[in-house]
């Protein structure tokens, strides 16, 4: 989902802080977490850019050439494959060392560069390791930093790791030098690499928490697409999870009619009427029933048999994620109000309780997350029409008056996605596809 570049000059600690960074991410609920580094060592392209930096042979364009051609196959055969995936994929190094190296230290200028690397994939967030170019170079000598090979780069010397420097702080320090589309990067640092190991740890955390818990829109893929692979293993994963031996097989009231005889609008006024609002508002969670964290939570949980908080969390996926702290709030509060209750079952080497979504609440769970790109939508509606009946809420929402053409286009069609692996959740009939079919769908039961 997100692509996370590290960068800084040789031998200012980045392969370190990637290898961290991997660390700190595995409490975020990502299916993966892999890392990579430009240019490639597996690559035949790669393996030209670096030849290119250790004889230095080679001009500027055509170092910057190289670089560029590697990255762009890297970017479309295995960066972006993992971001639709919902993958978060940490490279060490990425476009922005091409253009301080290239760009600022080889004179080409950040506009040429940029416009070599226009196909590439744009870092999500930059981390920037600095450190003193003295201290980097004895780091470099002391050849921990070259792996196997024991020839030294061109780039390798104070004086142009000092140029280096200076070039990243020049681009990253200030936003504005940043060439389009490469302006749309956050960036975090710099971070000094001078200390010890445990406050590059605290800074790096502090770095990539602080964007990870703000769930920014992913620059490189949709995150309706990057949710639907995460949907599809959720729905995947139901139907092959484990029964004891002689239990009954799924029923098809759960897999398939799952809205149990309700219209999607009576299941929502249903939530609405247990939500109890002042009791909400002492337990510190949201006052309506429509809202991110509580449809992502009731939506997981209706497609799991039991869970602790952490594996809940895990289910999640990163574009629904729910932090720890907000979980445990929602998990009291929905036993409170009866929607889940506790599982009476151990499970080895955890003394976490278990919980499980109430019978009677899994077709609210399943429509919320078949609904999720309408979410906003009917949380907007609530506010401006607090006393509606929700029969009305799906013509307000697909009013071609309130919503351009092609957003309500993209509206339908990330929204029939899911409904077309979920089914529409009565037996036997279609999934809508139209705005009079929704309008239908959403209101009446079939037989009605």
């Amino acid at each position: 989902m997100y692509l996370i570049s590290v960068e800084g000059g040789d031998g200012s600690g980045k392969g370190e802080a990637a290898r961290i960074l991997k660390e700190i991410v595995s409490d975020f609920p990502f299916p993966a977490v892999v890392m990579t580094h430009e240019p490639r060592r597996t690559s035949p392209i790669g393996m030209l850019a670096l030849e290119s930096v250790k004889k230095g042979d080679k001009t500027p364009l055509q170092e910057a050439a190289l670089f560029a051609a590697d990255r762009l196959d890297h970017t479309h055969t295995w960066i972006l494959p993992r971001l639709q995936r919902g993958e978060l994929v940490i490279s060490d190094r990425n476009i922005h060392s091409s253009l301080v190296y290239q760009g600022s230290v080889g004179s080409l200028g950040y506009r040429k560069v940029a416009l070599m690397n226009a196909g590439a994939a744009i870092p999500d967030l930059v981390i920037w390791v600095d450190c003193d170019p003295a201290m980097a170079m004895k780091r470099i000598n002391r050849g921990t930093l070259r792996g196997s090979s024991q020839k030294a780069e061109y780039f390798e010397t104070n004086e142009l790791q000092t140029k280096v420097r200076e070039g990243f702080h020049e681009l990253l320090g200030n936003p504005e030098k940043a060439p389009a589309p490469f302006d749309l990067c956050t960036i975090a640092g710099p971070i000094l690499n001078e200390g010890s190991k445990k406050q590059l740890k605290k800074d790096l955390s502090i770095a990539i928490r602080g964007f990870l818990n703000k769930r920014p829109p992913p620059l490189n893929v949709d995150a309706q697409v990057v949710d639907r692979h995460h949907l599809q293993r959720l729905v995947e994963g139901m139907s092959t999870q484990k029964r004891l031996p002689g239990s009954p097989i799924e029923s098809t009231s759960l897999m398939e009619d799952w809205l149990a005889g309700r219209s999607p609008a009576s299941w929502l006024e249903k939530a609405e009427k247990a939500w109890l609002i002042a009791k909400a508002r002492e337990s510190d969670v949201a006052s309506s029933c429509i809202h991110h964290s509580i449809w992502s939570l009731m939506g997981t949980l209706s497609f799991i048999p039991s869970a602790d908080v952490p594996s809940l969390r895990r289910h999640l996926g990163p574009v629904r994620a729910v932090s720890q702290r907000h979980t445990q709030r929602l998990v009291k509060w929905f036993e409170k109000i009866g929607w889940t209750h506790r599982q009476q079952i151990h499970v080895p080497f955890s003394d976490a309780p278990t919980f499980k979504i109430g019978a009677e609440w899994i077709g609210f769970g399943r429509m919320v997350l078949a609904l999720w790109p309408m979410q906003t939508h009917l949380a907007e509606w609530r506010r401006r029409c607090p006393k509606e009946d929700t029969a009305n809420a799906m013509n307000w929402i697909l009013d071609e008056d309130r919503m351009p053409k092609d957003a309500l286009d993209k509206l339908l069609e990330a929204t029939t996605a899911r409904l077309q692996m979920l089914t529409s959740g009565h037996l036997g009939c279609p999934a809508p596809t139209t705005i009079a079919e929704y309008k239908v769908w959403w209101s009446s039961h079939p037989k009605g």
